[in-house]
């Protein structure tokens, strides 16, 4: 079995400043995705990957067909085995700059002093969960505190389901949240008061609403949620807790691109920060992509590893057409045994003659 150190290139390996088509930042779905795209185009590929997924604390990775269920880190060591066998490269690392040179090309600093080249940049960098400050919740993330009914509402399914209401989209989440069970409890907690509209639609689906601040959560004595504690000293039994985190795409690398973040709002409410891109995941900077969750907040695993791949496809469609380019120029160019000589060989290969 291949070992994840066989899997990746050292550090030490990178300190002449090597040059890539492609560097990517960023080794998860979106980031590998894009990596074996480009590398099955027969494109140079570095993904330089800080080992930091956003769902790591996650059992298995849902809604991806065909691979339902696979645990989060099995799903990435097989993802980078396959992009090392396209002759992709993989480095751990994490990159602290990314900068534009005066010739076109990017140098990306990583953080141990090392740095590399590239023509094109593809930024997965992905988001970071910022979750409510009530106690214990950081502690069950990923367990039975949860966030998304798509990616593990069937998980909790018939259970004893809590909503932490922190702003107005509160009664929405408690909505969806009742396809998977008859029994969720909403805690207003900082949430605004529903509406009679609201009460009424909550009402029909009897769902119970909880008024109060909620100050921490309760487990029982196999470690598991057990309900919530009211800040008036009311415990309220409970065996999953939905949450509202921010969403916050993790974007410093591209500061020193000029590429700003854009707010994302749903329902009056900001949920979080994106790096705008266009469908494809071109951004404003010419040369620099972005796919996954850093510029799709609410992308499940499937949707930011197609994303890599739509991004990996426009990446090398732009590098072709700037290859074209260069080869008409040179083409037209003086005839010298220099022009000549680099016509052949990009042309010819072994065929050539010699001037």
């Amino acid at each position: 079995m291949t070992t994840h150190a066989q899997q990746t290139t050292t550090t030490a390996a990178l300190d002449e400043e090597q040059r890539y088509d492609v560097v990517i930042i960023g080794g998860g779905a979106a980031g590998l995705s894009g990596a074996l795209t480009l590398a099955r185009a027969r494109r140079s590929v570095l993904v330089i990957d800080a080992g930091q997924p956003r769902n790591a604390p996650a059992d298995g990775v849902h809604g991806y067909l065909a691979r339902e269920g696979t645990p989060p880190g099995e799903l990435l060591a097989a993802g980078r085995q396959e992009v090392i066998g396209y002759g992709g490269e993989i480095v751990s690392g994490t990159a602290a700059t990314a900068e534009r040179r005066p010739g076109g090309d990017f140098r990306v600093a990583l953080a141990d002093g090392t740095a590399v080249l590239a023509q094109r940049l593809l930024v997965t960098t992905g988001l970071v969960d910022e979750l409510p400050a009530v106690p214990g919740v950081a502690e069950r993330w990923g367990r039975e505190v949860l966030h998304c009914p798509y990616c593990h509402g069937w998980e909790v399914r018939d259970q004893r389901i809590g909503i932490l209401g922190t702003g107005p989209l509160a009664v929405h989440q408690a909505l969806m949240w009742r396809q998977w069970s008859s029994h969720v409890t909403l805690f207003l907690h900082t949430a605004p008061e529903p509406g009679d509209e609201e009460y009424e639609k909550l009402a029909a689906r009897d769902i119970t609403v909880v008024t109060g601040e909620v100050s921490g959560l309760m487990t029982g004595g196999d470690d598991r949620l057990s309900g919530v504690r009211m800040a008036d000293g009311r415990k309220v039994a409970c065996q999953a807790l939905a949450i509202t985190p921010r969403l916050t795409a993790r974007s410093a690398i591209l500061a020193g691109l000029g590429l700003e973040i854009t707010e994302q709002e749903m329902g009056g409410q900001v949920l979080g920060s994106y790096i705008a891109a266009d469908p494809l995941g071109a951004t404003a900077v010419p040369g620099v992509w972005v796919a996954g969750n850093v510029t799709g907040l609410f992308e499940q695993v499937i949707g930011s590893a197609a994303a890599g791949v739509r991004a990996g496809s426009a990446i090398n469609a732009d590098l072709t057409a700037e290859d074209t380019d260069r080869a008409v120029a040179a083409r037209r160019a003086p005839f010298s045994p220099q022009v000549e000589r680099e016509v052949c060989e990009r042309v010819l290969g072994d065929r050539r003659h010699g001037l």
